[in-house]
């Protein structure tokens, strides 16, 4: 496949620096002062880093910079290739290659008092010295917004100020103000520029959380058919959807993504890690929808494409890479035993002692969970015990950052409550996952996951508060809608509260959703039905 791939690429280089003619990735035109045939591949550029396919826009560049070798922008759109905002913070090595391409740009100023107001915003991020991210970040979106308000013409600036704004969002923020500013500048933009594919994709991720998900179903929709060629692109619909419980289209959007994938391969030689993703939020909305078998034969095929690639010398991972594979490869199995109540078979999926830390946290939880489930108080402790070790671990490495803030709180918190329940204290198991699902509320739920209040509601009503339940089964249907297990345990809850009407309500919203579903809970919908 890698040999392949190679020859697909060398043919792809011998043609233009363009893209090609069949490529949908949105309507860019961003104004520049590099050579006039290089228009287009600049808007290429653009779009490429507007779709997050940084793995293809730092080769554009390159490619632009070559042919026009003082084109300015083009160190800038190399510097942005590896300047993921809204997931990572770059490490020392992205640091010195950004402050290395900002210094170029500088030592060839752009024509334009625009362009060099785009590469002094990005100085400021990468200049060499002892500013934390946080800093950084603020500085970099405060410029950018004064780019964005003295050009207010160009819908770029717009865009990348909004994004900017996403990634100023503090470790523990519970008031999403930062996504309501973004809204605040993508929703008039894009009214005027339906098609520019950072208006539509910044959207989708400025509403990517169960409270503001609604206001961004238009925009994911439409992102889906302007930019369908990018892997990252066709999947972010699936985003909104999955949060509005709408498995058909999450799977079709996703199904997309990975097709995108597969011909990125095949052209281009990237875009192929997007798949994993994807396949994540497959296996979750195969899940919900009752379709198991689906979502057993992705987590397969995953794990066979996570051995191939890893495998290839050409393609030998760094930490990064590794904890990718090692994230997935536990992820998908863990999901699918925890959705299916396979308790056995969670605490069955073993820690890869080579990996990342950051990438085992997820095993500890999840074990936790199974543990508190079939009441192993020992099990229970050795995995809280095991979550802190690893997040002593992760204070140790470059992603420090990642062990602290409201996720961590959150995840302990969920943990604490099953070990509890496994005790057999339903005070303290009641007690502690309802603090960990008023944060959630907070801070929202995470992308593919189980929502704290729906935990809450099965402790519950397993230790014997039916009518309590009931209301917390509600309130978590409303946040994260058609959840098989959360439309199951209502009705239960319903059932055992009295409330008949209830109970008929939600077992046949669960056939409706997941009706083809094998699992025994679909029987025992329909015997109460009749």
């Amino acid at each position: 496949m890698f040999k392949r791939g190679l020859l697909a690429f060398a043919a792809f280089l011998a043609l233009s620096v363009g893209a090609q003619a069949e490529e949908h990735l949105g309507t860019v035109s961003f104004a520049n002062s590099c050579k006039p045939e290089l228009a287009a591949d600049i808007n290429r550029g653009v779009s490429l880093l507007h779709n997050f396919w940084y793995a293809e826009a730092r080769p554009q560049f390159e490619r632009i910079l070559k042919a026009d070798p003082s084109c300015s922008i083009a160190h800038w759109g190399i510097a942005m290739s590896s300047f993921h905002q809204i997931w990572e913070r770059p490490n020392d090595k992205t640091m010195a290659m950004g402050a290395k391409q900002m210094k170029a740009a500088n030592a060839k100023p752009a024509g334009s008092e625009r362009e060099r107001a785009y590469v002094a915003a990005l100085t400021r991020f990468f200049k060499p010295g002892k500013a934390d991210y946080q800093t950084r970040i603020d500085a970099y979106a405060a410029d950018m917004g004064k780019l964005a308000a003295r050009y207010p013409d160009d819908v770029d600036a717009g865009a990348f100020y909004a994004l900017a704004l996403l990634a100023t969002s503090p470790p523990g923020d519970t008031t999403l103000d930062s996504n309501k500013k973004a809204m605040a500048v993508l929703e008039p933009l894009w009214r005027a520029h339906p098609d520019n594919p950072g208006l539509v994709h910044y959207i989708t991720h400025a509403c990517d959380t169960p409270t503001m998900a609604a206001q961004g179903l238009a925009a994911a929709k439409h992102y889906g058919e302007i930019a369908p060629s990018g892997p990252h692109s066709a999947h972010m619909p699936g985003h909104i959807f999955s949060r509005l419980g709408m498995w058909a289209e999450d799977i079709a959007a996703n199904q997309a993504s990975i097709t995108a994938s597969a011909d990125a391969e095949t052209h281009h030689l990237n875009g192929w890690m997007d798949q994993f993703h994807s396949d994540d939020f497959l296996v979750y909305a195969y899940l919900q929808s009752g379709q198991e078998t689906q979502a057993k034969t992705i987590a397969q095929n995953s794990e066979k494409a996570i051995q191939h690639f890893a495998s290839m010398p050409e393609m030998a991972p760094d930490d990064h890479m590794s904890g990718m594979y090692a994230y997935y490869r536990a992820k998908l199995p863990i999901f699918i035993a925890l959705e299916t109540r396979n308790w056995p078979e969670v605490i069955a999926v073993a820690y890869d002692q080579s990996a990342p830390p950051t990438s085992q946290l997820q095993i500890a939880w999840a074990h936790a969970i199974a543990a508190g489930h079939i009441g192993d108080r020992e099990e229970s402790k050795r995995a809280l015990a095991k979550f802190d070790d690893l997040l002593d671990a992760v204070r140790k490495t470059s992603f420090a950052y990642m062990a602290q803030g409201s996720g961590v709180t959150l995840r302990r918190n969920e943990m604490l409550a099953w070990q509890a329940f496994a005790d057999k204290d339903a005070a303290g198991a009641a007690k502690y996952m309802r603090e960990a699902a008023d944060l959630q509320d907070k801070v929202g739920q995470g992308e593919v996951d189980i929502p704290a209040r729906e935990m809450l509601a099965e402790i519950l009503l397993e230790t014997g508060h039916p009518s309590e339940a009931l209301a917390e089964y509600k309130q978590a249907l409303t946040l994260s809608p058609n959840r098989f297990n959360g439309l199951y345990g209502a009705a239960k809850a319903a059932d055992a509260a009295g409330d008949k009407a209830a109970a008929t309500d939600y077992y046949r919203a669960l056939l409706k959703s997941a009706g083809a579903s094998q699992r025994a809970e679909i029987a025992k919908a329909k015997a109460f039905l009749g």
